[in-house]
């Protein structure tokens, strides 16, 4: 199982120094309780690959939970325990480490959760997805640095190849078809021949996932950086198809996922990305999606307004429009769904006014509240709310500037109230 590799240079001059010491501090702990640690899964990968990843995953073949105890009693890392796991996550300055105990796992059918029990780090590693996550390095004092790579992962990484470790990998767990594309393309690699014809055997083994997880997979690949290569792979395979997301992959998703990545205005580009992927969907399907990847409830409001602001998007196609009648139009959608409306939008008219709304209008706020115009001698009711909005809507027109403007408006509005005895409304 032992390979002839030894990493402990690359280890030195890849990881933070504080980081490498505070594995090394780890790994000495573990031997003073007879166990065996070892680093294992992406940052392997990555570090063979010489891409920066501090995403720190470390196994013992032992208890984690007890380590993680010892290793804060000697050191200043903190430790976040989870006794029913086996796991702990330890932190020390800005890094975050993630301790678990060495596992082997079955299925009971495909699709189902694993049954977990305690294993060896070879265990381990055969329990993983693809060759190229299936390698470990040890941390022990006597062998630092050793690779540990009984599925030939380093092979495949040389060769750019994207393997599964055993015929029923998909069968297993089929959210691994969609991982296996997600690194094919983030790594610019090609799935092995067999792994290929596997995957394209066992698509229909999706229809054993639940859509939470299905979601979170998505969810992972909206991460990535041009995640609309992995979509376009996945809907030329069939896959989208398959677990019922009838999305729209083309030159036009690249488009317009490029165009959010430049004008997101909100830091959430995955939901930003949802609703992009839903903007040419029937309410019928949207809603059919929804519940496939049983969708959060502020997500799914977010993708519903998008499809319904669609509907109405030609009222904000005229050259000439008031501030105010942009405001009212859009005041009660999910700002990620006029964004969304935005980046799609083909009318330069339309792009401006939804635009003017996300950086400005829906920011604008009447200079009195509620509570000043019942000073004014307004009395509480319905006519609070009326002036208050009527106070917006010339704030937003350039109608009045100041608080002496407003006060002046409210005053005037409340006269011409109580000689009509009508609301203006």
């Amino acid at each position: 199982m032992t390979g002839q590799t030894n990493l402990a240079y690359q280890l030195e001059q890849y990881l933070p120094q504080q980081l490498e010491q505070l594995i090394r501090d780890i790994g000495t702990q573990a031997l003073a309780l007879g166990q065996s640690l070892y680093l294992v899964g992406g940052v392997v990968r990555d570090l063979l690959l010489a891409c920066p990843s501090f995403d720190i995953d470390l196994v013992v073949e032992g208890d984690a939970v007890t380590l993680a105890q010892q290793v804060t009693e000697i050191s200043s890392a903190k430790a976040i325990l989870h006794r029913r796991f086996g796991t702990a996550k330890l932190s020390q300055g800005d890094f975050v480490i993630d301790l678990a105990s060495a596992r082997n796992e079955t299925y009971a059918k495909a699709g189902a959760l694993p049954t977990v029990a305690p294993g060896t780090i070879k265990d381990d590693i055969f329990r993983r997805d693809f060759s190229i996550n299936a390698m470990a390095i040890s941390l022990a004092p006597s062998n630092y640095g050793e690779l540990i790579d009984p599925c030939k992962g380093k092979e495949d990484l040389e060769h750019r190849l994207i393997r599964i470790l055993h015929p029923r990998s998909f069968t297993d767990d089929a959210t691994r078809i969609l991982r296996a594309i997600r690194y094919e393309q983030r790594l610019g690699f090609e799935l092995e021949a067999q792994t290929a014809q596997l995957l394209t055997r066992d698509i229909a083994m999706l229809d054993t996932i639940s859509g939470d997880r299905i979601r979170h997979e998505l969810e992972l690949i909206l991460k990535e950086k041009c995640p609309e290569h992995v979509l376009n792979r996945l809907s030329r395979l069939g896959v989208l198809k398959r677990i019922d997301l009838p999305l729209k992959t083309n030159q036009w998703m690249t488009e317009k996922f490029g165009k959010a990545r430049q004008l997101n205005r909100s830091g959430q580009t995955v939901p930003l990305y949802f609703c992009l992927l839903a903007y040419s969907l029937s309410q019928k399907r949207n809603e059919q999606f929804l519940r496939r990847l049983n969708m959060p409830r502020k997500l799914a409001q977010a993708l519903r307004d998008t499809l319904d602001l669609r509907a109405h998007l030609h009222l904000l196609d005229k050259p000439l429009m008031k501030r105010s009648e942009i405001y009212y139009l859009l005041e009660h959608y999910d700002p990620l769904a006029i964004q969304a409306s935005a980046i799609a939008s083909e009318s330069s008219t339309t792009y401006r006014h939804l635009s003017l709304f996300l950086d400005e209008l829906r920011y604008v706020k009447a200079h009195l509240s509620g509570e000043d115009l019942t000073k004014l001698g307004i009395p509480p009711g319905p006519e609070v709310g009326e002036i208050l909005r009527k106070l917006l809507k010339a704030r937003l027109d350039g109608q009045t500037k100041t608080r002496d403007d407003e006060q002046k408006l409210a005053l005037s509005v409340k006269t011409m109230k109580a000689r009509t005895g009508e609301s203006e409304y």
